[in-house]
């Protein structure tokens, strides 16, 4: 297969595949193009790589191609409430996942699992009443991710079937971080920090109308949803100017501890895709770009106020992630009710800490020194983290 990454080609691919030609809102057009022209022009992919982003993008293309196709047939999905969402925020490996998946075990929280993320359009004839068919692909892809870099079970908890992060999702407005994750594109990774995201949060709102709508059909109908994304830490002011009511659960760790690990899961993917080495090159990127995302955070806080966020530090969410959760619960007005409680009590002891593989890296595997980190984050440590130290406590691993 020969593999082009022009606007117009890689357009008709996905219309044929989709065999639907409306794409709808056209603000993704340019973002399409900045990414295309990076990854003709200096991305260093390989053979496999090239084929990987190609399908991606084309994907992508396709679920907005369905996506629209099933708002003109279904045009009430517009009309689908996305009220208050509770959204986990906080840099990788600072119990985002964890406890994203207790709050989705409350049953009154909606949550997109990993299927949903993946393949958010159903396909046009579907039957409400029988199992999804996009679960059993969405399976065999996380089974296929396991099996081609084994060190991804350490990274993340795979699960098709549980909640996951909603960056996939933001992925198709081609405004994202998730191509800078699978390949060293530093012009569109520049040209992206100076775009107004807007779109793309506005296209994340329908396709979780989308999803709620998809639920309504199978008789699952909740109270609000809870998101979680690292990646929305630099784009709050935009979040909340979609999603005026949400309110935010961010996470706290010493970057000391978070970024080689951020470095090490980019990283790997990056090594899957390129035959070129560029750990350094992955960890400075990775360092520049999570600093970046807790400056534009903490300027967000001070605009925003302090009473729509809540606070959890690592030590105290691995310790009790459901009593910090009820402290949240209180702090934004939500009843932690025995159903909600029994619910999350019964999915921390089906989801034992330590259950996967620890993961391992170093700060020198990725050129990052501790002094280097400190100075990178320092107006976050000086807020967060070195309070929270000079009281006695440490986040450990």
């Amino acid at each position: 297969m020969t593999v082009t990454f022009k606007s117009d080609s890689i357009l008709r691919d996905a219309q044929t595949r989709a065999g639907l030609t409306n794409y709808g809102d056209g603000a993704f057009r340019e973002p399409l193009s900045m990414l295309l022209k990076s990854l003709r022009e200096e991305a260093p992919l390989n053979e496999l790589g090239r084929l990987a982003m190609h399908t991606r993008i084309v994907e992508s293309l396709e679920t907005r191609l369905k996506t629209q196709d099933l708002i003109d047939r279904h045009p009430e999905i517009l009309e689908e409430r996305i009220d208050a969402p509770l959204v986990v925020v906080g840099l990788m490996r600072t119990g985002t996942t964890m406890l994203h998946r207790v709050l989705a075990s409350d049953p009154r929280n909606h949550a997109a699992m990993w299927w949903e993320t993946r393949f958010p359009a159903p396909p046009r004839e579907i039957d409400w009443d029988q199992p999804d068919p996009r679960i059993g692909p969405a399976e065999a892809e996380v089974a296929a991710i396991l099996a081609a870099d084994p060190r991804q079970a350490s990274i993340h908890p795979w699960d098709a079937n549980a909640a996951d992060e909603e960056i996939l999702l933001l992925e198709h407005s081609f405004l994202s971080h998730v191509p800078e994750a699978f390949v060293n594109i530093p012009s569109y990774r520049s040209w992206i920090d100076d775009q107004d995201w807007t779109p793309a949060y506005e296209y994340l709102k329908t396709l979780l109308q989308s999803l709620q709508w998809q639920k309504r059909q199978r008789g699952v109908v909740r109270e609000r949803w809870v998101l979680k994304t690292p990646g929305h830490l630099g784009y709050l002011d935009t979040l909340f100017k979609v999603f005026p009511a949400a309110k935010i659960i961010q996470t706290h760790r010493d970057p000391v501890e978070t970024v080689p690990s951020a470095a090490s899961m980019n990283h790997s993917l990056w090594a899957l895709y390129s035959d070129l080495p560029g750990a350094n090159i992955a960890g400075a990127q990775w360092q520049e770009r999570l600093a970046w995302a807790t400056r534009r955070c903490m300027a967000s806080r001070e605009v925003a106020g302090e009473d729509r966020f809540a606070d959890i530090w690592f030590q105290d969410a691995m310790r009790d992630p459901i009593g910090e959760l009820a402290r949240v619960y209180e702090d934004f007005g939500i009843e932690m009710t025995t159903l909600a409680r029994t619910a999350m009590e019964a999915w921390q002891a089906a989801h034992p800490r330590g259950q996967r593989p620890a993961h391992q890296y170093s700060l020198e595997d990725y050129g990052l020194t501790e002094p280097g980190i400190k100075d990178a984050f320092a107006s976050y440590r000086t807020r967060y983290i070195e309070p929270r130290q000079s009281m006695g406590g440490k986040d450990e691993a």
